[in-house]
């Protein structure tokens, strides 16, 4: 593959995209910028495994869809109640919403088939919501469909934490038996995403660690998620589609597991675990997706040599993809998007 070398050139807005709001916020304007390849086919490098022309800014290259008329959208963004049933509320201070406290759904796992209705997906109108909601969307930015609530944080929202902790240990019958179901459910949604929106790649939820260290061991995961993980990684890997797992918290001891189970990519906290040596260790096998935090009272020249050394450090393999977040007090002029654009461009062909 010939390298194409940076001009200042590119830098060059040749228009902009509108793009729909996603997790309840407004609809946005992101620029287009005359680049060699579309960053859609730029993203599709990364996860062919060859090398982009530039580090895949997910804000400016890349669609999210998720959309509002989803029970489990809309809750997760202003409360409500979702696809099963469980009641959200909205917490104004964290802009999100949680299971709210006291709720219920399931009394037991051991009597999901009785007391649980799985949603039948065919009730919601998905080619109309495409054609209307989404018919904005450019074609020439790599898409991605977000489902909510993966099988671990699924269980726990119909019971709580606690229990659910105890059923990895106590009833992994009955928990496989469910999960069984759910992953069935979750391949006719993720077949949904393609149909219809013409998706990329799935962005699955399942947030399985705190700040400090997994919510349970690799046996634990090794016997119970990598089977159903594994039914459901390759489901959309035969839809010609990629799938990432986003997963909050400590999960290092996790991501050998993620990679067993068909993950493509993971969506990391930024913080809670070193992604660079994750990356380092695994990104031959593993993508890392996510957002690159800016944060504390520097200026727009450290913020610039942060995302400098980021580029040549974890995304010197080409197998990453991150939105900066800007978390400075004080902003200064410089468009910290633009010199993640052009310093990895010129990082990617040698200049």
């Amino acid at each position: 593959m010939s390298i194409v070398k940076f001009s200042e050139s590119e830098m060059k807005r040749i228009g902009s995209y509108k793009i729909p709001g996603s997790y309840g916020s407004a609809s946005v304007e992101q620029p287009r910028l005359s680049t060699p390849i579309t960053p859609r086919e730029n993203a599709l490098r990364v996860f062919r495994g060859e090398k982009p022309l530039w580090l895949p800014n997910m804000n400016r290259d890349m669609n999210l869809i998720c959309p509002d008329m989803m029970p489990d959208a809309a809750a997760r963004a202003f409360g409500g109640i979702d696809w099963f049933g469980v009641e959200w509320q909205y917490e104004p201070l964290t802009k999100a919403a949680m299971v709210k406290p006291g709720t219920r759904r399931l009394s037991d796992i051991v009597n999901w088939e009785n007391e649980l209705v799985f949603p039948d997906l065919n009730e919601l109108d998905w080619e109309k919501d495409a054609e209307e909601l989404y018919s904005m969307l450019p074609n020439d930015r790599f898409t991605y469909f977000v489902v909510y609530n993966g099988i671990f944080e699924r269980t726990a929202d119909l019971t709580n934490f606690e229990d659910t902790f105890c059923y990895l240990l106590e009833e992994p019958d009955a928990l496989t038996a469910f999960f069984d179901r759910l992953i069935d459910w979750y391949i006719q949604l993720i077949k949904i995403a393609k149909k219809y929106y013409h998706a990329d790649m799935i962005l699955f939820h399942d947030d399985m660690g705190s700040q400090r260290a997994p919510f349970f061991s690799g046996e634990i995961y090794q016997e119970l998620f990598i089977p159903q993980y594994k039914k459901l990684t390759q489901a959309v890997h035969e839809e010609g589609m990629y799938i990432a797992l986003h997963s909050c918290g400590d999960v290092r001891m996790h991501i050998p597991n993620f990679i067993e189970a068909g993950f493509d990519a993971w969506e990391g906290q930024e913080g809670a675990t070193d992604k660079d040596e994750i990356m380092e260790l695994y990104g031959d096998s593993l993508i890392q997706l996510g957002n690159f935090n800016i944060s504390g009272d520097i200026t727009d020249e450290q913020a610039v040599q942060i995302i400098r050394k980021m580029i040549e450090t974890r995304g010197k393999k080409g197998r990453c993809a991150y939105r900066i977040r800007d978390m400075r007090p004080v902003r200064g002029d410089v468009n910290l998007d633009d010199e993640m654009y052009r310093y990895s461009r010129m990082f990617y062909s040698g200049q």
